[in-house]
């Protein structure tokens, strides 16, 4: 059996190409991980989700707001995001995704997630490319059906996670943990459970220590069931939204170091992508593809 790895076309809609966002990427990285071999009957499609599957999450109101376009100018701006009926299909779609991907990773020990990480979206508003949060939706979905009584966000996204912090405050069975450069987006931060702001340009042997000497320690102490792994590529050398010098290699070593620690302890983890941000598309989409690729790798040694 190959990983689960779930995906949906509407993913990567039409878009402005010269947009900071990369909108085009999560097709891409379904390319090549379908050249590579890494796709062939292990494909999962999520459903759109209901603005009252949402609702668990965020307010309604907003939610409604963004389905109609009647988001105000100045909103718009903060989220970064032109609005079109592809977004918001994309938008209601992607949460799911997750929340399946969380699923069958509960079910057969790790899945991947072709999309996800959009943290910092918050209760009433969206806001650095982030409309709705996936990794919030898929925690509270997932404790309220009693699928699990313990989980742990390890958000490893460049960037603060400061809206799932938000939406998960008072909610002690999700433990969330943020390990980003400090001087970077969102200038307000929202506390996280546990938040490690690492200085700019740091290097790959300082941060994999940082990194493995965080989980190790949450691991033990939380014993969570599930794993919601954010493997965002933006903490790379050249991105553009960056500030840190991670190399490729770091991203690689990173991600085999946490998908091996959850399997050698049979503990479930689901990957999503996170952020990433570079003027050359397809080599965005491969160095997303690289938790994916690892991800799979371990599944077929297991």
């Amino acid at each position: 059996m190959k990983l689960p790895i779930v995906y949906h076309t509407n993913y990567s809609c039409p878009f402005p190409d010269n947009h900071r966002f990369v909108m085009s990427k999560f097709v891409r990285l379904h390319d090549h991980l379908l050249q590579q071999g890494y796709i062939h009957d292990n494909l999962y499609r999520p459903a759109a989700a209901s603005i009252a599957d949402l609702a668990i999450t965020h307010s309604p109101v907003y939610l409604q707001a963004l389905v109609d376009d009647a988001i105000e100018m100045k909103a718009w701006r903060r989220l970064g995001l032109p609005w079109s009926q592809g977004l918001i299909d994309r938008t209601l779609t992607a949460p799911n995704g997750t929340l399946l991907a969380a699923r069958l990773a509960l079910q057969h020990g790790m899945a991947s997630h072709l999309a996800g990480g959009t943290h910092h979206a918050h209760y009433d508003f969206g806001s650095g490319f982030c409309l709705v949060n996936d990794l919030a939706y898929t925690a509270l979905a997932l404790l309220q059906r009693r699928e699990v009584q313990r989980l742990l966000i390890f958000d490893l996204d460049v960037h603060q996670g400061d809206g799932t912090a938000a939406l998960l405050e008072h909610e002690p069975r999700a433990f969330t943990c943020s390990i980003h450069c400090e001087k970077n987006f969102p200038f307000r931060k929202h506390r996280s459970d546990l938040d490690i702001g690492l200085g700019q340009y740091l290097d790959d042997a300082a941060y994999l220590t940082v990194v493995r000497d965080t989980f190790e320690r949450l691991i033990h102490e939380h014993q969570p069931e599930l794993v919601i792994y954010d493997a965002g590529v933006d903490v790379w050398e050249g991105d553009g939204l960056g500030h840190l010098n991670i190399t490729l290699e770091g991203i690689q070593q990173r991600d085999r170091w946490v998908l091996a620690y959850c399997q050698q302890r049979g503990i479930p983890v689901v990957t999503v992508i996170g952020g990433g941000y570079d003027k050359d598309h397809q080599r965005l989409a491969e160095r997303h593809a690289s938790v994916v690729k690892t991800a799979s790798i371990l599944f077929a040694e297991q």
